[in-house]
């Protein structure tokens, strides 16, 4: 066996020193309680922002509160499209306050139990029967506290949580406030999605025992048909413990184990995680049972991780999966629903799922945020291959606090989604909006060499190089991702010049920088339903038009063997702010926002298929090509 791999491993696992992020999960050892569902909810005055914790809202029942107003808001959602009021809730800058109560079964006494929240968006404070439990002030990442001697056991307990969506000049995602000659407080950022806010995935209590599995990380290699499962687990609590590792597959059979915290298990002839399309078993994924046991053998905790087995190889020409190229046909997307906003949406991931298999994508980036956990388990369970990108977009206070934020970000995403096979590349942010090419230089280079601190066996890359800025940091990354809308923003209405402008964006981004490169936002707006012949900016034919002439470009970039991919900006129409560039929103989705196609969609799943069936051998579902005439 060689040492390659595990001596792969130990650079990472010695990197990593943050207290582990888990998913929940039950098990024998495990229990959990959900604190989804409708909470009490009231906006504080934007002209008096800290009264709330001033006066200790906190300590009261919010109903009893006499200056704030109090609602019923459903968690997990955004709570910005819930009611009806423009300018007081969608609009809000600011704190608001939930509140609900719970009980803990008295059987839990004795146990950790624990508070997770899989994101609030942006700055959290929790409170448990009036006790500061945990605070935090990323959006879109999990965390959590030991609330044992917060909770009441047996009796209802109360929790009180005050969420911020401030963005400031130092936060991630960077912003700034303006008020307006009305008083209002206004929120400016230079992002284009809406700024959508509040406790948007679920929130769970859990149990640990007092010794307990605190952190695992798994870096899988491939050697031939031989799988490498190398893993560190972490342990908190008592250090007299022992350990028993099995790695079982989907039949249920224990094909490796172990009896050590820090180990490799060999896999002989093993299921390899391949990409959708790729191979007629994608997303194959086993589970690593991980289980503490005391001197005298008994059980003390026990958890499952998914592992996919699978190993990334990238050059100055290509990345590969299991010592195959890819190419990666997909697009950027957001978390982003009617009504929901960014909240966790069950059905709605689903039929996402269910679409970008209709269409033969085989990849999306997570612009412009590491999206909800659940979203990312299909993509495990499916082969969907993910860019995984920070909440970091167009920043420009560039250094100082908000470098550390931004490196803070790219470790709690790391620390969240490090074994998940679907995650191919980490993105460092998008369009970084400086001036100051130095500054940008030294703000990339310690963000980059960070993350290839934490992970060096995953590549990195930022989306930028769009013609609008200078080329910020492109020594330091691994894959040049592009940003560019010939079309629209460059050149707009000017079809003829499409096909040459790509290319040579291209060619020059390669002669630059001699690494692999990918476009990850091209595309134009398209209003559903509006046609018109000729085509014309704002009609699904002009869309259908621009996207054609991509595809011809695409093609000859990747014919002088280094473009690795295609991403399409975007999936589907999405809210924004309001604005005259925007109808009701960004329409540059291939489905609407309700998820109903485009003529854009069907003429995208014909060159997925058809890439599909040239690159991987698969022959496409009869639809694809309707039946036009015979011999």
């Amino acid at each position: 066996m060689s040492l390659l791999p595990y001596l792969a491993y130990l650079v990472i696992s010695f990197a990593y020193t943050e207290a582990g992020i888990l998913y929940p999960r039950v098990s024998e050892t495990r229990e959990q309680i959900s604190l989804d569902g409708i909470w009490n909810f009231g906006l504080t005055d934007p002209t008096n922002a800290t009264k709330g914790h001033d006066e200790a809202w906190y300590l009261r029942d919010l109903r009893a509160v006499d200056s704030l107003d109090v609602d019923l808001m459903p968690v997990p959602s955004s709570y910005n499209d819930i009611g009806t009021d423009g300018l007081g809730l969608r609009d809000h800058v600011g704190p608001v306050w939930y509140q609900r109560s719970f009980i803990v079964p008295k059987s839990w006494n004795g146990r950790r139990v624990w508070i997770r929240f899989s994101s609030a968006n942006y700055a959290a404070d929790v409170w448990i029967n009036g006790k500061a439990a945990v605070s935090h002030s990323i959006g879109h990442l999990p965390f959590q506290a030991e609330v044992s001697s917060l909770v009441n056991y047996g009796t209802r307990s109360t929790i009180t949580v005050s969420v911020d969506n401030t963005l400031t000049n130092t936060t991630i995602p960077e912003g700034s406030t303006k008020k307006l000659s009305s008083g209002r407080l206004k929120q400016q950022h230079q992002f284009d999605h809406f700024n959508y806010a509040g406790i948007d995935r679920p929130v769970v209590l859990y149990t640990t025992p007092s010794t307990y599995i605190d952190d695992i990380t798994v870096v899988t290699d491939v050697d031939g048909t031989n799988g490498f499962v190398n893993y560190t687990v972490t342990v908190e609590g008592s250090d007299e413990v022992t350990a028993r590792i099995g790695l079982v597959d989907k039949d249920g059979k224990e094909v490796a184990t172990d009896t050590v915290l820090e180990g490799s298990l060999f896999i002989p002839d093993a299921n390899l995680w391949w990409p959708y399309l790729m191979d007629p078993n994608p997303g194959y994924l086993y589970s690593l049972e991980v289980q503490l046991l005391d001197t005298s053998g008994t059980l003390l905790d026990k958890y499952e991780q998914p592992v996919g087995i699978r190993t990334i190889f990238w050059d100055s020409d290509s990345v590969k999966i299991n010592n195959r190229s890819i190419y990666l046909r997909g697009f950027g997307s957001h978390e982003d629903s009617d009504i929901r906003g960014n909240g966790l949406d069950l059905p709605l991931i689903i039929r996402d799922h269910n679409l970008i298999k209709w269409l033969g994508a085989n990849a999306y980036r997570t612009s412009y945020y590491p999206y909800a956990e659940e979203i990312m388990d299909l993509a495990d369970q499916l082969g969907i291959m993910i860019i995984n990108e920070c909440p970091a977009v167009s920043v420009k206070n560039l250094g100082g606090e908000l470098l550390e934020n931004h490196k803070q970000s790219l470790t709690e995403m790391y620390n969240r989604d490090k074994n998940r096979p679907s995650v191919i590349m980490w993105s460092a942010g998008n369009e970084p909006a400086s001036s100051d090419k130095q500054a940008t230089d030294d703000h990339f280079r310690e963000v980059f060499e960070h993350i290839h601190s934490l992970d060096n066996t995953r590549p990195v890359t930022v989306i930028n190089f769009n013609g609008r800025h200078d080329n910020q940091g492109g020594e330091y990354i691994d894959i040049i991702g592009i940003t560019y809308f010939s079309g629209w923003f460059q050149d707009n209405a000017e079809l003829d010049v499409v096909v040459n402008n790509v290319l040579k964006h291209g060619q020059q981004l390669r002669s630059e920088y001699n690494k692999p490169i990918m476009i990850n936002e091209y595309g134009s707006d398209a209003l559903e339903g509006l046609h018109m012949l000729p085509s014309f900016t704002w009609t699904e034919e002009y869309q259908t038009e621009l996207l054609s002439l991509h595809f011809q470009a695409f093609d000859q970039l990747r014919s002088e063997g280094y473009f690795i991919g295609e991403m399409i900006w975007c999936f589907a129409d999405f809210k924004t702010d309001q604005g005259v560039q925007r109808v009701g929103g960004n329409r540059k989705g291939i489905f609407t926002r309700n998820r109903e196609p485009k003529a854009s969609a069907h003429l995208l799943r014909k060159r997925y298929w058809a890439l599909a069936e040239f690159l991987d051998g698969v022959e496409p579902p009869d639809d694809v090509n309707e039946y036009i005439i015979g011999d």
